[in-house]
């Protein structure tokens, strides 16, 4: 998936650039507010399930009127439970989480049609954009009432030391539409996943661990946490609790209100001619 998304990231980027014009350059700012979910080991059949509310800051640079350069710092919260899923197994299985999710993300956006702020022909457009995050997780459950983290309970049976990072990366891809409002102001209206490279977002992704090593380790709570299945067996050592070849990720969608700094382009009939 990582492969394919570079290459189209790659190729989309040769067939736009060279209809990129000189026309239009300058920054925006601006905010923007949605929702979040998320798909992986606890969400297996891409469902919205328990989506969060989102929000962010955003910094554009227009380099012309098709291609510009895009950093966004945002807020999420995402989470799953298996006790909605329709899946045998992970009804059985019982696990859920809820994280809070701090992202910045920096993408590179091109334009289908051109877009000029100001301009009564050229003030709306579809778009798509390509780029990383780097983001900050810390995946909680609640258990008898009180919420852990899980992090700290090495559920999958990682040694003290040895835990996941709170600090993980992705490869992101989105699109929307911008549409002026005036001069100045703009909506952005979009939708954007991003594909990790962890597979514990969900505190899930490998087999169950010895309960007595694990006990020893970490306690009685990190063995409830780790196994809370309701069959009898299902949490066997070495037994399946996630799926460590398939990633996880999450999406933002939303909507954007962003402030144009830059210059107004004159139209060419209104230019003086020498």
């Amino acid at each position: 998936m990582r492969q394919f998304l570079i290459l189209f990231f790659l190729v989309c980027c040769s067939i736009v650039l060279p209809f990129a014009t000189k026309a239009q350059k300058g920054p925006e700012l601006g905010g923007w507010l949605g929702t979040s979910f998320y798909f992986g080991d606890l969400n297996t059949t891409l469902r919205i399930t328990k989506p969060g509310i989102a929000l962010g800051l955003t910094a554009r640079y227009n380099f012309n009127n098709r291609v510009s350069a895009r950093s966004t710092l945002s807020y999420g919260n995402v989470g799953a439970d298996d006790a909605t899923s329709q899946n045998n197994f992970e009804r059985n299985r019982n696990l859920s989480f809820r994280s809070s999710i701090f992202d910045l993300s920096n993408v590179v956006e091109f334009n289908f049609f051109k877009y000029e702020h100001g301009s009564p022909t050229f003030n709306k457009t579809p778009y798509f954009f390509g780029g990383f995050n780097v983001f900050y997780f810390d995946p909680t459950a609640s258990l008898d009432g009180r919420k852990y983290h899980l992090r700290d309970y090495g559920t999958e049976g990682q040694q003290p030391g040895n835990e996941y990072g709170f600090i993980n990366a992705g490869l992101l891809l989105g699109g929307g539409i911008k549409i002026d409002v005036n001069r100045h102001i703009s909506l952005n209206i979009e939708i954007s996943t991003r594909f990790l490279f962890t597979d514990y977002l969900d505190d899930v992704s490998t087999v169950y661990p010895e309960k007595s090593v694990l006990q020893s380790a970490r306690g009685e709570v990190a063995v409830a946490l780790s196994d809370r299945s309701l069959v009898e067996g299902l949490g066997q050592a070495g037994r399946q609790r996630g799926d460590r070849k398939a990633k996880d990720q999450y999406t933002f969608a939303g909507v954007s209100v962003m402030r144009y700094f830059g210059g107004i382009e004159c139209p060419e009939i209104s230019k003086i001619r020498y």
